[in-house]
C-alpha cells in the first residue's frame, strides 16, 4: 500500500492555498519567472502549481506525480531518484550528477534545474516524504479550504474516485487521470474537462522505463568507457610530464 494524493478538479477554486503551504514548508524563495522556464509555474524554487485551463475557466494543480513506475528513476545512472516505500519519488542531490537524464525521461516535464545556484541541483515535489513518516499529511493537502485535494491509501482513493463517477456520472468525465498512465501515478485527476495538456496520453498505458529500457542500458556502459578513457589519458600527460621533467634534469 503506497500513499497518493487524489485531486478533485471541481472542487478546486484557484486560491494557490497549496502553492503558498509548500513554499513555506520547504522554505522557497519567491519565483522570478525566467525566459527559459515552462509556462507551467514550475520551478526550481516552486514546486507545485495551478493552471487555469481555457476555455472551461477550470483550475488544474500540477506537481510530480510520483509514478508508481518513476522514468526519472529508471533514467537516473547513480540512483540520485527513488521510489520509497510510501510511494514518494525523492531525490538525493549527494549522489545527482548533474546530467539532467530526469528531466528528459519524466512524461509530465516536472524535474527543474535550479540554475540560480553555483552548483546546481533538480528541483521537485518530494510529497512531503519526512511530513509522512511523521504521520502527518502533505503540507499542500492540509491547507486547500475546499478539500480538492486528499492524501491516503492509492488503492483507497481509487474507491473513492471511482465511487465519485458513478453516484455523479453528470458531473465527472468517467475515467480517473493517473490511474494507469505510464504505469500508474501517486498523483490522481478527477475531473469534468479533459485533461490532455497534462501530457497524459491515453495509449501510453505502460510503464514509461520499460520503454526506454534498451536506450538507458547503455548509459552505464557509455560512464564506464569514458571514466577508462579519462583514467587513460590522465595517464598519458602524467607519463609525458614525467618523462619532460627527466629530459630537463639531464641537460642540467
Amino acid at each position: 500500500m503506497s500513499k497518493a494524493i487524489l485531486t478533485d478538479v471541481t472542487k478546486c477554486i484557484g486560491c494557490l492555498e497549496c502553492v503558498s503551504a509548500c513554499n513555506a514548508e520547504y522554505d522557497l524563495p519567491v519565483d522570478v519567472p525566467t525566459v527559459w522556464q515552462k509556462n507551467d509555474g514550475l520551478s526550481a524554487k516552486n514546486w507545485t502549481s495551478i493552471l487555469r485551463q481555457q476555455p472551461e475557466g477550470r483550475y488544474v494543480r500540477i506537481q510530480c506525480r510520483h509514478c508508481l513506475e518513476p522514468a526519472c528513476a529508471a533514467a537516473c545512472p547513480v540512483g540520485a531518484l527513488q521510489r520509497t516505500a510510501e510511494g514518494a519519488v525523492v531525490y538525493d542531490e549527494n549522489k545527482c550528477l548533474g546530467c539532467r537524464y530526469c528531466m528528459m525521461a519524466c512524461p509530465f516535464g516536472i524535474p527543474r534545474y535550479d540554475w540560480d545556484r553555483a552548483l546546481p541541483y533538480v528541483r521537485k515535489c518530494t510529497l512531503c516524504i519526512d511530513r509522512i513518516r511523521d504521520g502527518r499529511e502533505p503540507a499542500c493537502i492540509a491547507a486547500c479550504p475546499e478539500d480538492a485535494t486528499i492524501f491516503g491509501e492509492r488503492e483507497d482513493l481509487l474507491v473513492l474516485a471511482h465511487q465519485r463517477i458513478a453516484d455523479h456520472p453528470d458531473r465527472y468525465i468517467d475515467r480517473v487521470w493517473g490511474e494507469h498512465e505510464f504505469g500508474g501515478t501517486g498523483v490522481l485527476y478527477l475531473s469534468d474537462v479533459d485533461l490532455e495538456f497534462l501530457s497524459y496520453r491515453p495509449a501510453m498505458d505502460i510503464a514509461l522505463p520499460k520503454t526506454i529500457e534498451a536506450a538507458m542500458q547503455s548509459v552505464a556502459p557509455a560512464f564506464v568507457g569514458m571514466g577508462a578513457f579519462m583514467l587513460g589519458l590522465n595517464w598519458i600527460i602524467k607519463r609525458r610530464q614525467k618523462l619532460q621533467g627527466g629530459h630537463g634534469s639531464e641537460e642540467e
